[in-house]
């Protein structure tokens, strides 16, 4: 069952333009030659996103594929399927990689027995609070929002995975 998604590249040293577009070709087994644009937020590094329609799986195929370059910024999603939850990857320089499952809404989930042990765990009420923003990859999404926005309007390309 085909499931689809977005992957945005926040931002990329024009350096690597050309290694992101094969490390998605492999992944997707299909070309890819995607539409960069400036990043606003910082004009030396560029910017792009596509669409993708794939298996189920494919974000994270894709997401780990992005991870080999430290300095760029992504966002990886794939769209909940017949029986899987969504996927979010966010990958920031310094940070690493985020992972969460995402519901129909593009909402961050916490699954209950996550809840249930970060709740155990947590000591004071800074404690808990701490872990939850941990768990939902706060630091990463207050880290991108600045480049999601300077993405505004920008051009998407439409890509599909063969295999």
């Amino acid at each position: 069952m085909p499931t689809c998604g977005v992957v945005y590249v926040h931002s990329t040293p024009l350096a690597v333009c050309q290694h992101v577009e094969w490390a998605i070709a492999r992944v997707l087994t299909a070309p890819v030659n995607l539409h960069w644009t400036v990043q606003q937020v910082d004009p030396s590094m560029r910017r792009a996103e596509c669409s993708w329609t794939g298996r189920a799986g494919t974000g994270a195929e894709l997401a780990a594929a992005l991870r080999q370059w430290p300095m760029i910024r992504f966002e990886v999603t794939e769209e909940p399927s017949p029986g899987l939850d969504g996927e979010r990857f966010m990958h920031v320089p310094g940070r690493g990689l985020f992972h969460g499952t995402m519901g129909a809404s593009g909402d961050i989930q916490i699954g209950e027995d996550r809840l249930r042990a970060i709740m155990a765990s947590a000591r004071a009420p800074e404690a808990l609070a701490h872990a939850l923003e941990k768990a939902l990859g706060t630091a990463w999404d207050a880290e991108l929002e600045p480049y999601r926005y300077a993405g505004d309007g920008a051009p998407v390309t439409l890509l599909t995975r063969v295999g």
